[in-house]
Parts: structure tokens; sequence; C-alpha cells
């Protein structure tokens, strides 16, 4: 029980994460409130996943550096193919708004990267 409330907390604050990123990085925008961000925040975490599992650990958006930077860079604008309606991003927004999550990351640790 509590490994799931774990997981349901870090979606939720990976949602307030990109609603944050959405106010601070042109470029990036995230529609339909929260419950538009929690289905971003989802699919990220899901595209982040397979990346991981395909090209593993090394050019995971977990790991930290430039390469984990720029898959994590990549991943988010691949996302918004996959939810159009809920996300909007352009290859600027995808680098901004990695980095911000890798800032936000760095001090509440999420899912999403």
């Amino acid at each position: 029980m509590m490994q799931w409330l774990g997981v349901i907390v870090r979606f939720i604050v990976s949602a307030l994460v990109l609603i944050v990123v959405s106010w601070l990085s042109p470029g990036f925008v995230v529609r339909g409130g929260f419950v538009g961000a929690l289905i971003a925040a989802v699919v990220i975490a899901v595209l982040g996943y397979i990346v991981e599992a395909l090209l593993g650990d090394r050019i995971s958006p977990h790991s930290r550096g430039l390469v984990g930077f720029i898959t994590a860079a990549v991943v988010i604008y691949v996302a918004q193919f996959i939810i159009p309606n809920l996300l909007s991003v352009n290859l600027l927004g995808a680098l901004i708004a990695a980095f911000v999550i890798g800032l936000i990351d760095a001090v509440v640790p999420t899912v999403l990267r």
C-alpha cells in the first residue's frame, strides 16, 4: 500500500513540476490543467522507462550529465506526439524544460526525467 502511495505522490509532484515548467519555459505548454499535466507526467515517465529499457542505464534520462539532459529533452519532445492535445513543445522549450525539471528534481526528486 505504501509503495502505491509513493508512486501516486511522485506523479502528483511530477504534474506540478510540469505546470511550473509550463509557466517558466517559452515553447512548453501543458493544456488541460492539473489532469492534463498528470497525463503528460505519466506519458513522459513511460517514455523515459522505455528509453532506459531499450538503451540501458548510461543513456537513461535518470542518469546525470549531458547525455541524461539531452535524453530527457528528447523524451519531453516526443511526448507531445503521443498527447498532442495536452502537450505542445518546441525544441528550445524541450531543452529549457529538461533543464528546469533537472533543477527542480535536484531539490524534489520525481519520476520525471
